[in-house]
């Protein structure tokens, strides 16, 4: 895949014109990470922005060994620290390659000498960030905590609605019932020719058709029903993963701030103990002169005890 090609299918730049994207492309550099290469990390000041061309990386956010939250996986196609292009503020996350890995590497003076070349493309890729940032803002303001079970069934249709109807009902003991009812009724009504002469005599070819096309019908419905199912427990499991993932990065989030706590409260009493230790010295020698003076006030004087 050529590298015009690639940012071609980035949402960042998809406003761009071909020439615009063939003279960015011979802009951006290729660098290689091997497995297990720490890209950046959290908290470094970043001016540069990676498009995977080969390989995986892994977004996570930094811990102890056992405490590592992985926040994305990525592959070839996909972009990350887009943001270092606007801002001069700490990486949110750190990156490291998953196997070995081609980036091409954006930096923002590289970015500002094509925009002052292409002034026109500053608009289209101003109007691609705005488009992201009001769907982050979207999502930001929605829970994170959703009932799945009642958006999907407000998104069903019709169709949908029967066809889980029909599968509930061929799954209970009411369509058993219905149907052994029906057999028995249908033979009864046949072979004592209860209506004159029977519509369907032995041995019942119309009501076998009817059972036929009754299975045929209920096969592919059953089988939408499931399909139905299973998107269910897919977007229960992805309202789950996303309730965890909030939440490992607000404990991590939590830890840190305690930790930074610990140690700025540690620093502070390392400052503070020679005052407190020569406070202490003080004291004890205060103490100790009540005491001597306290002795000196208990005992008679001299010239007491001989008058």
């Amino acid at each position: 895949m050529s590298r015009a090609t690639l940012l071609q299918s980035i949402d960042l730049f998809k406003g761009l014109s071909g020439p615009d994207l063939n003279t960015l492309a011979r802009t951006v550099s290729l660098h290689r990470y091997e497995a297990g290469q720490i890209i950046f990390k959290q908290g470094d000041i970043g001016t540069t922005m990676y498009i995977v061309v080969k390989g995986h990386v892994n977004i996570f956010m930094p811990g102890e060994a056992s405490r590592l939250i992985s926040l994305k996986d990525l592959t070839q196609g996909e972009y990350f620290g887009e943001l270092a292009l606007v801002d001069d503020k700490p990486r949110s996350a750190s990156a490291r390659a998953v196997t070995d890995v081609d980036l091409l590497e954006l930096t923002r003076d590289m970015l500002l000498t094509y925009i002052g070349l292409q002034p026109r493309a500053a608009l289209a890729i101003l109007h691609t960030m705005s488009e992201r940032l009001r769907e982050t803002n979207i999502l930001l303001s929605q829970r994170t905590s959703k009932n799945v079970d009642e958006e999907i069934e407000r998104s069903l249709t019709w169709s949908d609605r029967i066809a889980d109807k029909v599968a509930e009902l061929n799954g209970s003991w009411a369509f058993i019932i219905i149907l052994l009812g029906s057999t028995v009724t249908w033979m009864i009504v046949n072979s004592l020719h209860l209506l004159g002469n029977p519509f369907d005599p032995y041995p019942y070819v119309f009501f076998n058709l009817i059972l036929a096309v009754l299975v045929a019908l209920q096969g592919p419905l059953i089988v939408m029903s499931q399909n139905r199912e299973g998107l269910r427990d897919r977007a229960r499991a992805e309202a789950d993963y996303k309730v965890n993932l909030k939440n490992e990065v607000t404990i991590e989030m939590i830890l840190q701030e305690v930790q930074a706590l610990r140690n700025e409260m540690e620093e502070r009493l390392r400052q503070t103990e020679p005052q407190l230790k020569s406070q202490g010295e003080i004291s004890s020698k205060d103490a100790s002169a009540k005491e001597v003076f306290k002795d000196l006030l208990s005992k008679p004087f001299q010239g007491e005890t001989d008058l």
